[in-house]
């Protein structure tokens, strides 16, 4: 029976230690909002937790660097280390947005950060019959008041897909023909080169006769016949693509 109590004491005093452990390594939030970077970071230290400024917003109320807002709030039970979150105020609003649509994505980032503002996001958006990377919209619009953050959203023209074809059969058509019918599509001939010598595969070739299997000229001409092709039938590719043939 002494026994018995002895391990239950034991137990007991081991659960209390434990729990003052874990108690004791947390503290208390403190109120951060109106203090200054300094005096927050003081605050915080002190208490062996940790703040990151993550937001700058704009307020009339707050002077300019205090702290506006911030998670978790005060009084929030935390453990040691916690990061604390925090907003800073901008102050009063001194910055005229400036008006970017019509400009390209690029003049429009130089206008916005000119004037210490951020681009906050950006979206694209496919509009027939306008330049590609001009800005079509803005948030917020241009002289806008009772703007919260330093931050301007785009929406931009997407830049111009290249047009693709599918690529034609040119094999079994004499070079003269295949080469004008490329060039004149907009496409570049690229090299053009023999093909090697008759073997037995060129017989399941219809493409390739008798005649031009045995008598391949040394040099390709109009009349040689195309017996490979890249890229091959079928294929999508681009406008200005290289189109490259093996000819007999």
């Amino acid at each position: 029976m002494l026994a018995l109590v002895l391990v239950i004491v034991a137990m007991v005093s081991a659960l209390t230690a434990m729990r003052f452990a874990i108690h004791g390594q947390e503290v208390a939030v403190p109120p951060l909002v109106g203090l200054g970077p300094a005096e927050a970071e003081r605050a915080i230290s002190s208490l062996g937790l940790q703040m990151t400024v993550e937001r700058q917003y704009y307020s009339p109320q707050i002077p300019e660097g205090r702290i506006m807002s911030q998670l978790p709030l005060p009084g929030t039970k935390v453990r040691r280390g916690w990061q604390v979150r925090v907003a800073q105020s901008l102050g009063p609003t001194r910055v005229a947005i400036p008006d970017v649509t019509g400009q390209s994505e690029h003049a429009a980032e130089l206008n916005i950060l000119r004037r210490g503002l951020e681009i906050s996001s950006m979206a694209q958006v496919d509009e027939a019959g306008i330049p590609a990377d001009q800005v079509l919209a803005q948030s917020p619009p241009a002289n806008a008041t009772q703007v919260l953050a330093p931050n301007i959203s785009l929406l931009v023209t997407a830049p111009a897909q290249p047009q693709t074809f599918v690529m034609p059969n040119f094999v079994g058509q004499p070079l003269g023909s295949a080469s004008q019918a490329v060039q004149d599509s907009g496409f570049r001939l690229g090299n053009v080169s023999m093909a090697p010598a008759a073997s037995s595969a060129d017989a399941a070739n219809p493409a390739v006769t008798p005649q031009t299997a045995t008598a391949s000229p040394a040099e390709p001409s109009p009349a040689s016949i195309i017996v490979t092709q890249f890229p091959g039938a079928g294929q999508k590719i681009a406008g200005g693509t290289m189109i490259v043939f093996e000819v007999r």
